[in-house]
């Protein structure tokens, strides 16, 4: 089991950035698949970003694409979002959340084990 704690949200102004960081607890950090999921007031969760445990391949919604990086560091058991070129649509809570399965799924139902959110809002 893994527990996650994310930190690193603000408010910034539009075509900033920031860098999301997702610390994990357990001392099997390495076999997790981990993602980085977004929910905007009214809307669903949606799938932002993915890196497998197996071989470190990472997957963006086309959202994000070319904007944001997902990253971890194994030594610090800590998943990253470095989101750069924010855009006022990027405003939601982001969750960091981990399966054990090596391969990545867009939906929600897929990861048993989440983190608290933390909020990021980008100003106009």
């Amino acid at each position: 089991q893994v527990q996650l704690v994310e930190s690193g949200g603000g408010l910034v102004e539009a075509g900033g950035s920031l860098r999301l960081s997702c610390a994990a607890s357990g001392r099997t950090f390495g076999r997790y698949s981990m993602v980085w999921f977004r929910q905007a007031p009214g809307k669903e969760r949606e799938f932002v970003a993915g890196i497998r445990w197996s071989n470190d391949n990472t997957y963006y919604s086309d959202s994000v694409k070319g904007r944001f990086t997902i990253s971890r560091d194994y030594s610090q058991n800590t998943l990253y979002l470095q989101m750069n070129s924010l855009k006022p649509e990027d405003t939601a809570v982001y969750y960091c959340a981990a399966r054990t399965m090596a391969t990545i799924e867009y939906t929600r139902d897929w990861y048993p084990y989440w983190g608290q959110g933390t909020q990021v809002t980008v100003s106009s």
